[in-house]
């Protein structure tokens, strides 16, 4: 397919046209991404540091953490760069690069949530294997695999997208470079392409999301014979999971399980999976987990004895 494009750049029309309402979305955006900073090298340098690197749902919790710094690496800085700026523009090449790696990181991150309820299943459901199943190498393996399919994933995304034809015009609305914005703009028929946008990314979240609710069901039915503290114990790690899910994929849901159409709410709900979730994923998982919390004062505790000297 020969790609014709007379558009060299993009016009993102961003959040607001309000110039007081960009700027409290700066400081409140600044915010955010200090403290998924703050947040998520918090949890990798106490696991890291830590005996917790040992055990795989903190080896997964890990891994997490960095593909959520990724992820919302690739467009916070450039939103927060364009509610200043006078002109929201990015180059086409610069455009592709952002779909490819909001894609590439956003993929990581559904399979490695994946991978965690894997794990979660396995220490509840069989936990006399537990050990056996989930060695290093398996763990190892697991993230491997979620690396190989965020980058098929967005591979594909990107190569759906780069030989349209642009011809104008080139203003996207929204804050950064996504399939569907795109495909709006795109100077030819993109219906064949945008049913295998969904299948893409619409199935593979919906899949994903089944197979995780399905293994946090069996989870539920098999803790039903557990004592109460044991119940307690593995309700409280699997809420913590299940919250970080729900808060990641119901808004990825509503944006790529329909048909290639954007409505204005879009860059709403995208907020949640490119920002909010990435911030609170640190505080979800460590308000409810006893481990997280003595690693971080260990680990902390110790760096404020040693400055103390």
């Amino acid at each position: 397919m020969e790609k014709s494009s007379n558009i060299t750049v993009f016009i993102l029309l961003g959040l607001s046209q309000n110039k007081n309402t960009e700027i409290l979305c700066f400081v409140f955006f600044l915010f955010c991404y200090i403290a998924i900073w703050m947040g998520n090298v918090l949890i990798m340098v106490s696991i890291t540091c830590t005996h917790l690197v040992e055990q795989p749902m903190y080896f997964f919790l890990n891994y997490l953490s960095l593909s959520d710094l990724c992820y919302t690496s690739t467009v916070t800085p450039k939103l927060m760069t364009d509610l200043l700026a006078e002109r929201k523009v990015i180059s086409y090449n610069n455009c592709m690069i952002q779909l490819f790696t909001t894609h590439l990181f956003g993929g990581i991150e559904i399979f490695i949530l994946t991978g965690m309820a894997y794990d979660r299943y396995v220490a509840i459901c069989r936990p006399l294997h537990y050990t056996i199943i989930m060695s290093r190498h398996r763990c190892n393996l697991i993230i491997m695999t979620c690396c190989t399919g965020g980058f098929v994933h967005s591979a594909s995304q990107l190569l759906l997208t780069v030989f349209l034809p642009f011809c104008g015009p080139n203003e996207i609305d929204h804050y950064f470079c996504d399939v569907y914005p795109l495909l709006k703009l795109a100077c030819s028929n993109t219906h064949i392409i945008g049913l295998l946008v969904i299948a893409n990314s619409g199935l593979i979240a919906l899949v994903t999301f089944v197979v995780l609710m399905a293994s946090y069901f069996f989870i539920l039915y098999t803790i039903r014979a557990y004592s109460a503290e044991s119940r307690s114990k593995a309700l409280s790690t699997c809420s913590s999971h299940l919250t970080v899910v729900v808060l990641f994929f119901a808004p990825a849901l509503f944006i790529y399980i329909r048909p290639a159409t954007t409505f204005p709410e879009d860059k709403v709900f995208a907020l949640f999976y490119t920002i909010i979730a990435p911030m609170f994923n640190p505080l979800i998982y460590t308000l409810r987990n006893t481990e997280m919390k003595n690693a971080l004062r260990k680990v902390w505790g110790h760096q404020g004895l040693l400055k103390g000297r």
